[in-house]
């Protein structure tokens, strides 16, 4: 019986992270690249193995996942309603296009002095700087989305006199859900990118201020290690968020199709 298209993709991904990490282990062997700048990924992973019962490694993943989860969670309950609001209504999207394209490419990181200034090093600091990255992905994506909406199926839904607010919530958004979905996990990249550079800079408790005394301390495999755990959650959180989505989407067109063996 021939494996599913699925499982052969796994396998295929699976191999090339085996030779990318073959890779870099004859390479950091033979010293074409100096094992102490990269050390070789076994060493890397015997140190993570290392790490795995102390106490430490998992407060500073747990801080730092907390961080993520309420600086997304606070980013799509404003991004949301908004791109639902301003995708339905004309009027709207053009008032806010001009300070939305004005504000959106202000890095998150820039503002660092100044919400460190007025919110302190403290957790606070984290989880805005994270919310203020995340809500744009998100906000564009649901945008995008309502004003992607069957026009076919709104028509008729207003000339069965379907009140604006039921045609929104019962026909433009379900319709708009995979652009939802698919926002939440560009936010969610984006979260944890920021949430591990905040504290990396802000020097908040968590997986970046761990990676950043390990790095001033000159612990090499240490600090390979740890970021090999901060990519691995990056991997699982996203992973999460696409099995999710197919599974609460299971009834729409677009994930029917991608599900498709090709």
């Amino acid at each position: 019986m021939a494996p599913s298209p699925r499982l052969r993709d796994r396998a295929y991904g699976w191999f090339g992270v085996i030779l990318c990490f073959a890779a870099l282990e004859l390479l950091t062997r033979t010293e074409l690249v100096p094992s102490r700048h990269l050390p070789p990924p076994t060493a890397t992973f015997r140190t993570l193995t290392g790490q795995l019962d102390q106490a430490s490694l998992w407060r500073d993943l747990a801080s730092t996942l907390a961080g993520w989860a309420i600086g997304l969670t606070i980013a799509a309950a404003i991004a949301v309603p908004l791109g639902v609001a301003a995708g339905s209504s004309p009027l709207l999207y053009r008032l806010l296009r001009f300070p939305i394209e004005f504000v959106r490419p202000i890095p998150a990181v820039a503002l660092v002095p100044l919400v460190v200034l007025v919110l302190g090093t403290g957790f606070e600091s984290k989880v805005f700087l994270v919310a203020l990255a995340a809500v744009w992905p998100l906000l564009i994506q649901t945008i995008y989305g309502i004003q992607a909406a069957d026009p076919v199926a709104t028509d008729t839904a207003r000339a069965f006199g379907v009140r604006w607010p039921d045609r929104v919530l019962r026909v433009i958004l379900p319709g708009a859900l995979p652009y939802v979905a698919t926002g939440v996990r560009l936010s969610s990249s984006v979260a944890l990118t920021l949430v591990v550079t905040a504290e990396l800079v802000v020097g908040s408790d968590g997986l970046g201020r761990s990676i950043s005394l390990a790095s001033e301390g000159g612990n090499i495999e240490a600090l390979y290690s740890l970021i090999v755990v901060a990519g691995m959650v990056g991997w699982a959180l996203n992973a999460g968020l696409a099995c999710a989505e197919r599974r609460v989407l299971h009834w729409h067109a677009s994930v029917r199709r991608a599900e498709v063996p090709t």
